[in-house]
Protein backbone atom coordinates (compact mmCIF):
# COMPACT_ATOMS: atom_id res chain seq x y z
CA UNK A 1 0.00 0.00 0.00
CA UNK A 2 1.16 3.54 -0.78
CA UNK A 3 0.75 6.50 1.57
CA UNK A 4 -0.67 8.74 -1.13
CA UNK A 5 -3.63 6.41 -1.63
CA UNK A 6 -4.70 6.65 2.02
CA UNK A 7 -3.42 9.94 3.45
CA UNK A 8 -4.68 13.31 2.27
CA UNK A 9 -2.60 16.51 2.40
CA UNK A 10 0.68 14.64 2.42
CA UNK A 11 3.73 16.00 0.64
CA UNK A 12 4.26 14.59 -2.87
CA UNK A 13 7.71 13.43 -1.74
CA UNK A 14 6.13 10.89 0.60
CA UNK A 15 3.15 9.70 -1.48
CA UNK A 16 5.08 6.72 -2.85
CA UNK A 17 6.14 5.50 0.58
CA UNK A 18 5.12 1.88 1.05
CA UNK A 19 3.45 0.54 4.20
CA UNK A 20 2.22 -2.97 5.00
CA UNK A 21 -0.36 -2.28 7.71
CA UNK A 22 -1.33 -0.13 10.69
CA UNK A 23 -1.44 -0.49 14.46
CA UNK A 24 -1.69 1.62 17.62
CA UNK A 25 -0.16 -1.19 19.72
CA UNK A 26 3.64 -1.18 19.55
CA UNK A 27 3.77 -4.90 20.47
CA UNK A 28 1.69 -5.75 17.38
CA UNK A 29 3.82 -3.79 14.93
CA UNK A 30 5.23 -5.71 11.97
CA UNK A 31 7.77 -4.80 9.31
CA UNK A 32 6.88 -1.61 7.40
CA UNK A 33 3.78 -0.93 9.53
CA UNK A 34 2.52 2.54 10.44
CA UNK A 35 2.45 3.14 14.19
CA UNK A 36 -0.26 5.48 15.47
CA UNK A 37 1.07 6.96 18.72
CA UNK A 38 -2.22 7.64 20.49
CA UNK A 39 -2.20 9.46 23.82
CA UNK A 40 -4.84 7.87 26.05
CA UNK A 41 -6.09 8.66 29.54
CA UNK A 42 -3.57 6.32 31.17
CA UNK A 43 -1.06 5.35 28.47
CA UNK A 44 0.70 7.61 25.97
CA UNK A 45 1.59 5.87 22.72
CA UNK A 46 4.39 8.38 22.20
CA UNK A 47 6.27 6.62 25.00
CA UNK A 48 6.40 3.49 22.82
CA UNK A 49 7.62 4.96 19.54
CA UNK A 50 11.11 3.50 20.00
CA UNK A 51 9.62 0.08 20.69
CA UNK A 52 7.41 0.31 17.60
CA UNK A 53 10.41 1.27 15.44
CA UNK A 54 12.41 -1.65 16.86
CA UNK A 55 9.56 -3.97 15.86
CA UNK A 56 9.60 -2.72 12.26
CA UNK A 57 7.58 0.51 12.05
CA UNK A 58 8.82 2.78 9.27
CA UNK A 59 6.18 5.48 9.67
CA UNK A 60 4.91 7.09 12.89
CA UNK A 61 1.76 9.20 13.17
CA UNK A 62 1.71 11.47 16.19
CA UNK A 63 -0.07 14.54 17.55
CA UNK A 64 3.33 15.95 18.47
CA UNK A 65 4.51 18.61 16.06
CA UNK A 66 7.03 16.43 14.27
CA UNK A 67 7.04 16.10 10.48
CA UNK A 68 9.37 14.54 7.94
CA UNK A 69 12.16 11.98 7.87
CA UNK A 70 14.29 11.43 10.94
CA UNK A 71 16.91 8.66 10.91
CA UNK A 72 15.04 6.85 8.14
CA UNK A 73 11.67 7.00 9.93
CA UNK A 74 8.87 9.12 8.49
CA UNK A 75 6.93 11.12 11.10
CA UNK A 76 3.47 12.44 10.21
CA UNK A 77 1.73 15.02 12.39
CA UNK A 78 -2.04 14.79 12.95
CA UNK A 79 -4.27 17.10 14.98
CA UNK A 80 -6.78 14.28 15.52
CA UNK A 81 -4.95 10.99 15.45
CA UNK A 82 -7.93 8.87 16.51
CA UNK A 83 -10.07 10.22 13.68
CA UNK A 84 -7.27 9.63 11.17
CA UNK A 85 -6.76 6.07 12.43
CA UNK A 86 -10.45 5.29 11.90
CA UNK A 87 -10.56 6.84 8.43
CA UNK A 88 -7.47 4.92 7.31
CA UNK A 89 -8.78 1.67 8.83
CA UNK A 90 -12.02 1.84 6.83
CA UNK A 91 -10.12 2.80 3.67
CA UNK A 92 -7.91 -0.28 3.98
CA UNK A 93 -10.85 -2.60 4.69
CA UNK A 94 -13.32 -0.82 2.43
CA UNK A 95 -15.43 -3.82 1.43
CA UNK A 96 -18.16 -3.77 4.04
CA UNK A 97 -21.89 -4.67 4.26
CA UNK A 98 -24.25 -2.41 2.31
CA UNK A 99 -26.79 -1.77 5.06
CA UNK A 100 -25.30 -0.79 8.42
CA UNK A 101 -27.44 0.56 11.26
CA UNK A 102 -26.08 2.25 14.39
CA UNK A 103 -27.92 2.40 17.73
CA UNK A 104 -26.95 4.93 20.39
CA UNK A 105 -28.47 6.04 23.69
CA UNK A 106 -28.01 5.24 27.36
CA UNK A 107 -30.36 2.25 27.57
CA UNK A 108 -31.75 -0.23 25.07
CA UNK A 109 -28.90 -0.48 22.56
CA UNK A 110 -28.27 -4.19 23.14
CA UNK A 111 -31.97 -5.08 23.13
CA UNK A 112 -32.71 -3.25 19.89
CA UNK A 113 -29.65 -4.75 18.21
CA UNK A 114 -30.66 -8.24 19.26
CA UNK A 115 -34.29 -7.74 18.18
CA UNK A 116 -33.16 -6.62 14.75
CA UNK A 117 -30.85 -9.61 14.49
CA UNK A 118 -33.52 -12.08 15.58
CA UNK A 119 -36.23 -10.68 13.27
CA UNK A 120 -34.03 -10.89 10.18
CA UNK A 121 -32.51 -14.21 11.19
CA UNK A 122 -35.95 -15.78 11.77
CA UNK A 123 -36.83 -14.67 8.25
CA UNK A 124 -33.68 -16.33 6.86
CA UNK A 125 -31.97 -13.02 6.07
CA UNK A 126 -28.20 -12.82 6.36
CA UNK A 127 -27.59 -10.50 9.29
CA UNK A 128 -25.08 -9.74 12.03
CA UNK A 129 -25.05 -7.66 15.21
CA UNK A 130 -22.04 -6.02 16.86
CA UNK A 131 -21.90 -4.58 20.36
CA UNK A 132 -22.09 -5.39 24.06
CA UNK A 133 -23.08 -9.00 23.31
CA UNK A 134 -20.15 -9.39 20.91
CA UNK A 135 -20.33 -10.21 17.20
CA UNK A 136 -23.17 -12.52 16.27
CA UNK A 137 -24.17 -14.09 12.98
CA UNK A 138 -25.11 -17.64 12.04
CA UNK A 139 -21.55 -18.49 10.97
CA UNK A 140 -19.45 -16.12 13.05
CA UNK A 141 -19.42 -15.31 16.75
CA UNK A 142 -16.80 -13.35 18.63
CA UNK A 143 -16.57 -11.83 22.11
CA UNK A 144 -15.60 -8.17 22.29
CA UNK A 145 -13.93 -6.22 25.08
CA UNK A 146 -15.91 -3.01 24.50
CA UNK A 147 -19.32 -2.07 23.10
CA UNK A 148 -17.72 -0.05 20.28
CA UNK A 149 -14.36 -1.54 19.48
CA UNK A 150 -11.33 0.10 17.91
CA UNK A 151 -11.62 0.88 14.17
CA UNK A 152 -8.86 -1.50 13.06
CA UNK A 153 -10.62 -4.47 14.62
CA UNK A 154 -14.07 -3.27 13.55
CA UNK A 155 -13.06 -2.73 9.92
CA UNK A 156 -11.67 -6.27 9.76
CA UNK A 157 -14.88 -7.71 11.24
CA UNK A 158 -17.06 -5.82 8.76
CA UNK A 159 -14.82 -6.99 5.93
CA UNK A 160 -15.17 -10.59 7.11
CA UNK A 161 -18.96 -10.28 7.31
CA UNK A 162 -19.04 -8.92 3.76
CA UNK A 163 -17.04 -11.91 2.54
CA UNK A 164 -19.75 -14.09 4.10
CA UNK A 165 -22.32 -12.22 1.98
CA UNK A 166 -23.84 -10.55 5.04
CA UNK A 167 -25.18 -7.15 4.01
CA UNK A 168 -27.34 -6.29 7.04
CA UNK A 169 -25.48 -5.26 10.18
CA UNK A 170 -26.70 -3.47 13.28
CA UNK A 171 -24.18 -2.19 15.79
CA UNK A 172 -24.12 -0.30 19.05
CA UNK A 173 -22.45 3.12 19.04
CA UNK A 174 -21.28 4.02 22.54
CA UNK A 175 -20.62 7.59 23.64
CA UNK A 176 -16.97 6.70 24.27
CA UNK A 177 -16.63 5.26 20.78
CA UNK A 178 -18.25 8.29 19.18
CA UNK A 179 -16.29 10.88 21.16
CA UNK A 180 -13.06 9.03 20.39
CA UNK A 181 -13.88 8.95 16.66
CA UNK A 182 -13.78 5.15 16.45
CA UNK A 183 -16.54 5.15 13.82
CA UNK A 184 -15.26 7.99 11.61
CA UNK A 185 -14.83 6.76 8.06
CA UNK A 186 -18.08 4.77 8.29
CA UNK A 187 -21.39 6.10 6.98
CA UNK A 188 -24.53 4.48 8.36
CA UNK A 189 -27.78 3.98 6.46
CA UNK A 190 -29.79 4.46 9.66
CA UNK A 191 -29.14 5.84 13.13
CA UNK A 192 -31.34 5.04 16.12
CA UNK A 193 -31.48 7.15 19.30
CA UNK A 194 -33.09 5.45 22.31
CA UNK A 195 -32.86 7.80 25.29
CA UNK A 196 -30.46 9.72 27.50
CA UNK A 197 -29.97 9.49 31.26
CA UNK A 198 -27.06 10.30 33.55
CA UNK A 199 -24.32 7.80 32.84
CA UNK A 200 -20.60 7.85 32.01
CA UNK A 201 -20.29 11.32 33.53
CA UNK A 202 -16.95 10.29 35.00
CA UNK A 203 -15.70 10.40 31.41
CA UNK A 204 -17.88 13.08 29.78
CA UNK A 205 -17.93 15.36 32.89
CA UNK A 206 -21.46 16.63 32.25
CA UNK A 207 -24.71 15.76 30.47
CA UNK A 208 -24.11 18.34 27.76
CA UNK A 209 -20.89 16.64 26.65
CA UNK A 210 -22.55 13.24 26.94
CA UNK A 211 -25.39 14.28 24.61
CA UNK A 212 -22.94 15.96 22.23
CA UNK A 213 -21.09 12.66 21.86
CA UNK A 214 -24.34 10.82 21.07
CA UNK A 215 -25.52 13.41 18.54
CA UNK A 216 -22.21 13.18 16.65
CA UNK A 217 -23.60 10.00 15.10
CA UNK A 218 -26.42 11.91 13.42
CA UNK A 219 -24.45 15.07 12.63
CA UNK A 220 -21.50 13.37 10.93
CA UNK A 221 -21.98 9.64 10.33
CA UNK A 222 -25.34 9.14 8.57
CA UNK A 223 -25.42 8.84 4.78
CA UNK A 224 -27.04 11.59 2.72
CA UNK A 225 -30.81 11.00 2.72
CA UNK A 226 -30.30 8.37 5.41
CA UNK A 227 -32.71 7.78 8.26
CA UNK A 228 -32.99 8.65 11.95
CA UNK A 229 -35.36 6.68 14.19
CA UNK A 230 -36.21 7.96 17.67
CA UNK A 231 -39.03 8.75 20.13
CA UNK A 232 -40.71 12.13 19.75
CA UNK A 233 -41.49 12.22 23.49
CA UNK A 234 -37.87 12.32 24.68
CA UNK A 235 -36.36 15.69 25.72
CA UNK A 236 -33.67 15.44 23.04
CA UNK A 237 -36.16 15.11 20.18
CA UNK A 238 -36.07 18.77 19.12
CA UNK A 239 -32.30 18.70 18.65
CA UNK A 240 -32.48 15.44 16.73
CA UNK A 241 -35.26 16.82 14.52
CA UNK A 242 -33.17 19.92 13.76
CA UNK A 243 -30.24 17.73 12.74
CA UNK A 244 -32.50 15.68 10.46
CA UNK A 245 -33.81 18.85 8.82
CA UNK A 246 -30.38 20.46 8.39
CA UNK A 247 -28.79 17.28 7.04
CA UNK A 248 -31.72 16.31 4.79
CA UNK A 249 -32.26 13.06 6.66
CA UNK A 250 -35.49 11.09 6.97
CA UNK A 251 -36.94 11.14 10.49
CA UNK A 252 -39.16 8.37 11.82
CA UNK A 253 -40.75 8.16 15.25
CA UNK A 254 -42.79 5.29 16.64
CA UNK A 255 -45.68 7.50 17.76
CA UNK A 256 -45.84 9.97 14.88
CA UNK A 257 -49.12 9.67 12.97
CA UNK A 258 -47.62 11.58 10.07
CA UNK A 259 -45.39 8.62 9.18
CA UNK A 260 -46.53 5.44 7.52
CA UNK A 261 -45.55 3.44 10.62
CA UNK A 262 -46.98 3.84 14.10
CA UNK A 263 -46.39 1.62 17.13
CA UNK A 264 -49.70 1.15 18.95
CA UNK A 265 -49.37 -1.47 21.70
CA UNK A 266 -47.27 -4.26 23.16
CA UNK A 267 -47.85 -7.18 25.50
CA UNK A 268 -46.10 -10.40 26.54
CA UNK A 269 -47.37 -13.90 25.88
CA UNK A 270 -45.19 -16.65 27.39
CA UNK A 271 -41.87 -16.38 25.51
CA UNK A 272 -43.38 -14.31 22.71
CA UNK A 273 -44.48 -10.71 22.28
CA UNK A 274 -47.65 -9.37 20.68
CA UNK A 275 -47.36 -6.07 18.86
CA UNK A 276 -50.02 -3.91 17.28
CA UNK A 277 -48.84 -1.48 14.63
CA UNK A 278 -50.35 0.81 12.04
CA UNK A 279 -48.68 0.76 8.63
CA UNK A 280 -50.04 2.66 5.62
CA UNK A 281 -53.32 3.27 7.50
CA UNK A 282 -53.83 -0.46 8.12
CA UNK A 283 -53.60 -2.01 11.60
CA UNK A 284 -51.56 -5.22 11.92
CA UNK A 285 -51.16 -7.60 14.85
CA UNK A 286 -47.79 -9.32 14.95
CA UNK A 287 -46.46 -12.14 17.12
CA UNK A 288 -42.70 -12.05 17.66
CA UNK A 289 -40.79 -14.99 19.07
CA UNK A 290 -38.22 -12.73 20.72
CA UNK A 291 -36.71 -13.74 24.03
CA UNK A 292 -35.52 -10.35 25.35
CA UNK A 293 -37.68 -7.77 27.09
CA UNK A 294 -38.98 -5.04 24.82
CA UNK A 295 -36.80 -1.90 24.89
CA UNK A 296 -35.03 -2.85 28.10
CA UNK A 297 -31.32 -2.68 28.60
CA UNK A 298 -29.33 -5.89 28.57
CA UNK A 299 -26.16 -5.64 30.62
CA UNK A 300 -23.20 -7.97 30.54
CA UNK A 301 -19.74 -8.04 32.04
CA UNK A 302 -18.41 -6.02 29.11
CA UNK A 303 -18.00 -2.28 29.53
CA UNK A 304 -20.36 -0.02 27.61
CA UNK A 305 -17.56 2.06 26.10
Amino acid sequence: MLLGDYFQNILATYKKFFFSGISFDSTQIKKNNIFFAIKGNKIDGNDFVSSAISNGAKIVVTEKKINGLKNGILFIHSNNIRKLLAEISFKINNKIPNNIIAVTGTNGKSSISDFYYQILDLNNKKVASIGTLGVKSRKYKKDLSNTTIDPIQLSKILNKLKKQNINNVIMEASSHGLSQNRLDGLLFNTGIFTNLSQDHLDYHKNTRNYLKAKLYLFERLIKTKGTIITDEKIPEFKKIKNIATNKNLNLFTLLDKKNNFQFLSHQYEHESQLLEIRYNNSIHKIKLNLILLFFTNTRSNRRDI
